[in-house]
């Protein structure tokens, strides 16, 4: 059984016990979070995709962790100017535990 969600502007294709990283959520660590924008279901043979959402479908999960990335780092240069600039940016993510998948 598996399920596609969407949090943070992003879609993740989960499993029941599947660890994933999200976008930042608003949340503590060992929450328990219900993620209700499902966008399509699937238990053995019979799928059921959503418009834009399946109706009555969940998805429950336990927040992990919260923490950032590696750094990555931008440099900004133009030639014959004597600029440059260097940017550094850690993006911060939630990490998910999938429980179960309902639906």
């Amino acid at each position: 059984m598996f399920a596609v969600i969407e949090t943070g502007g992003k879609q993740y294709k989960v499993n029941e016990g599947d660890i994933i990283f999200v976008e930042k959520l608003d949340v503590n660590e060992g929450d328990t979070i219900t993620l209700d924008s499902v966008k399509a279901i699937c238990n053995g043979d019979s799928f059921v995709a959503g418009t834009p959402n399946v109706a009555g479908a969940k998805v429950t999960a336990q927040v992990l962790k919260n923490g950032k990335n590696k750094k990555i780092y931008v440099m900004k240069y133009k030639a014959k100017k004597n600029e440059k600039k260097k940017i550094g940016h850690r993006q911060p993510y939630t990490k998910l535990q999938i429980t179960t998948i309902e639906g």
